[in-house]
């Protein structure tokens, strides 16, 4: 296994974004919260809208005091809004298990809503300083290339966590930096597309440079086109509900959809996940 953690941990002092999560005292909250807004998210959309949301709540007990709707509005054009909603019984949990503390144990952490196994390793990483390997699919890139050789990396799978463990160093503070160290690669300088090998501090050990930059396929999962999606429309009736003051008749809330089935649908799928209610006949955000 080559050495990567030498010249990354280099690499990232210098070459580090300067990002609020990365700052010292930031807090383990909101590592928490910005790690469920980055989710499928860029960070440049992220970053005004975490410090908006830590200045409204900023411990898990003040967003526990809040409704889910205020949640789900506060969340506003970030996508994929479920989040919001996981984010806000989150921190009920929060307050009511761990007395308003973010848990520092992998498996607490698992069993809050919306934690998977990235988030839960990222905030005991990056908010405790504990060692665990954290993998998101900027890592995945980058471990495909340098370690297997592999132009882009497959599915996602356990073994990405074992592959990690495997390459980071021993010292909790180490790993801590190498795990954020490998995520920067893969987002400015290890790119899905056009790869800026020039840049890359692994250029010197990276399997797939080594052996010729070969094309072994890609099998990852595209994201279907935005315009006209079935999330298009979800959002375009969560942004009515969430402009209006109070409850709106269910025929008027986008009412400019060019789809009115697809609307309809769009209103069910909200329903079903809890988005929104249905107050006989009105829609509203959840209470």
């Amino acid at each position: 296994m080559p050495d990567l953690a030498t010249p990354l941990i280099a690499w990232y002092a210098r070459a580090a974004r300067d990002l609020p999560w990365r700052r010292p005292g930031f807090g383990t909250w909101g590592v928490l919260v910005s790690e469920f807004m980055l989710q499928q998210t860029p960070v440049n959309r992220v970053v005004p809208h975490l410090a908006a949301w830590l200045e409204r709540w900023p411990t898990p007990s003040d967003l526990a005091s809040a409704g889910p709707g205020e949640a789900v509005r506060q969340w506003a054009n970030l996508g994929y809004p479920r989040r919001a909603l996981w984010l806000q019984r989150a921190a009920v949990e929060i307050r009511d298990r761990h007395d308003g503390i973010v848990p520092r144990d992998v498996d607490a952490l698992l069993a809050l809503s919306g934690v998977g196994t990235y988030t839960a390793r990222a905030v005991a990483v990056f908010a405790y300083g504990d060692r665990h390997p954290v993998v998101d699919t900027n890592t995945r890139r980058v471990l495909a290339r340098t370690v297997e050789g592999r132009s882009q990396p497959g599915p996602p799978s356990a073994r990405d966590l074992a592959v990690m463990e495997a390459v980071l160093p021993v010292d909790a503070g180490e790993a801590a930096v190498m795990n954020a160290a490998t995520m920067e690669l893969g987002a400015t300088v290890c790119l899905a597309r056009v790869p800026r090998c020039g840049d890359c501090p692994l250029v010197d050990v990276c399997a797939w440079r080594l052996s010729g930059c070969p094309d072994t396929g890609d099998t990852r999962r595209r994201q279907p086109a935005w315009a006209g999606s079935d999330r298009q429309a979800r959002g375009a009736v969560l942004r009515g509900l969430r402009q209006a003051a109070h409850a709106v008749p269910i025929a008027d809330v986008a009412p400019d959809w060019p789809d009115a089935a697809q609307r309809d649908r769009a209103i069910a799928s909200l329903l079903a996940d809890g988005l929104v209610e249905d107050r006989g006949g009105w829609l509203a955000l959840p209470s």
